[in-house]
């Protein structure tokens, strides 16, 4: 039995290929929670990363010298509000498909979700909720908020006020029950 040598060329990695190990390095996690928290799940979040940093490779050329954390963390924002528009498609389409009636255990199921505050924000709307998450999850100025989801200071801070009193307002409801 001959043996092959097994010698494999340590090709050096391009600077483009080393650009987007670095970008992929820094951000990768902290995008994937922000994807999980915007989308209520995980399932599609790696998704919605990796789709966000391809079009940055894609475009890097365009990017180099600016601050590529605020633009990923914005295509990743519009990359989840494509994904719920998209459900809300299948969703409006399944329940003109199916004559759904409430089960015996709807009652028990909606206390359930009701319970915790992510089922509270997941009622708020949906500009509501991504204030939300990016303030006080992300730890976002209201400045850098206003450049992710690209409106102004002051629609964040109102988006901020409404979506926290609507919390306040559905957890209290809840509490009550």
């Amino acid at each position: 039995m001959t043996t092959i040598p097994l010698e494999r060329s340590m090709a050096k990695p391009s600077t483009d290929d080393m650009w987007l190990r670095d970008l992929y390095d820094a951000h990768w996690a902290s995008m994937v929670r922000l994807a999980t928290l915007l989308l209520g799940s995980s399932d599609h979040a790696d998704e919605v990363v990796q789709d966000a940093l391809v079009g940055m490779y894609r475009h890097r050329a365009r990017l180099q010298g600016s601050p590529l954390g605020p633009y990923l963390r914005r295509a990743v924002v519009n990359g989840c509000r494509s994904v719920m528009r998209h459900r809300v498609v299948v969703l409006m389409h399944q329940q003109a498909d199916e004559q759904h009636t409430a089960g015996a255990d709807s009652g028990v199921l909606s206390a359930e979700l009701n319970a915790s505050v992510v089922a509270a924000l997941r009622r708020l709307p949906r500009r509501q909720q991504e204030v939300l998450v990016l303030r006080y999850y992300s730890d976002l100025s209201e400045k850098e908020i206003s450049e992710a989801l690209g409106i102004s200071q002051g629609a964040v801070k109102s988006h901020a006020s409404r979506g926290i009193q609507g919390l306040r307002a559905i957890i209290t409801k809840e509490s009550i029950r």
